[in-house]
């Protein structure tokens, strides 16, 4: 066995996989903090990371563990029905439930509790998702602006319109509004889902937003605040 060790945890707005951002960096509205485990909290270990804008996560998919693993997975790219080699796609179903996700950097912060902290935004991480490691990225090695993109292209995905009625925009924390109508935006569907009278629920930011997709428009039909359970791990 190669041993790992659970060196941090992310704290997010996402309580469930569900309506996550399929990549990171899809968007920048959302932040999330990173609290190191206390064996780890030595602010020597962040000594030099401040001069760097973005960094590099490393981490388990720890709903997506399993002890069997396919060569061949159905990326939501393509629809959910052409299979394609795992090694060839991100999903979550890999021989090792690893992740890999670039974020920006916004701040580290000091808390009188956790310790130091790292405050960043774009993480397409569930909350309490274990961070097995970070390195910063190095912009002259890690930037290929020629790179191919496969059969995923070189766009982030459709944005859809967004139509969210101010009386229930309101019931939303002011400080996730922004964020909220941004992961809206990028489609949380099934991208095999494609019913314009299903409602679909996602939890986010301590509220439960329901909503429906038609065409190019995704409109919100309710919003409710969240139990405690199902707003923290």
């Amino acid at each position: 066995m190669i041993p790992m060790h659970i060196i941090a945890r992310i704290r997010s707005d996402f309580p469930t996989k569900f309506g996550i951002p399929r990549q990171s960096g899809l968007v920048e509205e959302l932040k999330a903090t990173i609290v190191f485990e206390p064996e780890y909290r030595n602010p020597d270990a962040l000594r030099g990371l401040e001069e760097f804008s973005h960094i590099w996560l490393i981490w388990q998919f720890s709903e997506a563990v399993r002890d069997k693993w396919s060569p061949t997975v159905r990326p939501p790219r393509l629809g959910g029905n052409t299979r394609m080699g795992v090694f060839a796609t991100r999903s979550p179903f890999r021989p090792n439930a690893i992740g890999l996700s670039c974020v920006k950097l916004e701040s580290i912060q000091k808390d009188p509790k956790l310790g130091t902290v790292l405050v960043v935004s774009g993480a397409d991480l569930m909350d309490g998702t274990p961070i097995l490691d970070i390195k910063p990225y190095l912009p002259y090695a890690d930037a290929h602006p020629e790179a191919l993109g496969g059969f995923t292209g070189n766009v982030g995905g459709k944005v859809l319109e967004v139509e969210f009625p101010p009386e229930l925009l309101s019931q939303v924390p002011e400080d996730k509004r922004e964020a909220l109508i941004g992961v809206l935006s990028r489609d949380p569907r099934p991208s095999y889902q494609h019913d314009p009278a299903r409602v679909y629920g996602m939890a986010f930011g301590g509220v439960e937003v329901g909503f429906s997709v038609d065409g190019e428009t995704l409109t919100v039909r309710s919003v409710k605040h969240a139990s405690p359970a199902e707003t923290r791990m």
